[in-house]
């Protein structure tokens, strides 16, 4: 029996909103990593910089999931960008909720 070849065309595009918002997901894991290892090997002696860019990436961690959310309500689209980028961006700033736990009952 033959392979049948047989192709399905769309015109779903993937939403802007949530490329953009995998966007910031990315950023802010990435600096959070970043601020986070840079910690580790100075021994916790950090600059007041790394405090501000923990700063920025829970502002866009919170831009980055309601970019996600919004563009999970348009219809007929690709979510994959959307799922991704809420991912990314919990994943964010659950991780910042954990360094802030820690920071602040810290023996």
């Amino acid at each position: 029996m033959a392979k049948k070849n047989s192709y399905m065309f769309t015109n779903k595009q993937h939403t802007q909103k949530g490329i953009m918002s995998t966007i910031l997901g990315v950023i802010s894991l990435a600096t959070l990593s970043y601020a986070v290892i840079m910690s580790y090997l100075k021994a916790g002696d950090i600059p007041r910089q790394y405090g501000a860019a923990a700063m920025l990436v829970m502002i866009f961690s919170f831009v980055g999931a309601a970019l996600g959310v919004i563009s999970k309500t348009e219809r007929d689209k690709f979510y994959l960008f959307t799922y991704l980028g809420i991912g990314l961006n919990v994943l964010a700033l659950a991780a910042i909720s954990v360094i802030l736990y820690a920071g602040a009952y810290a023996l």
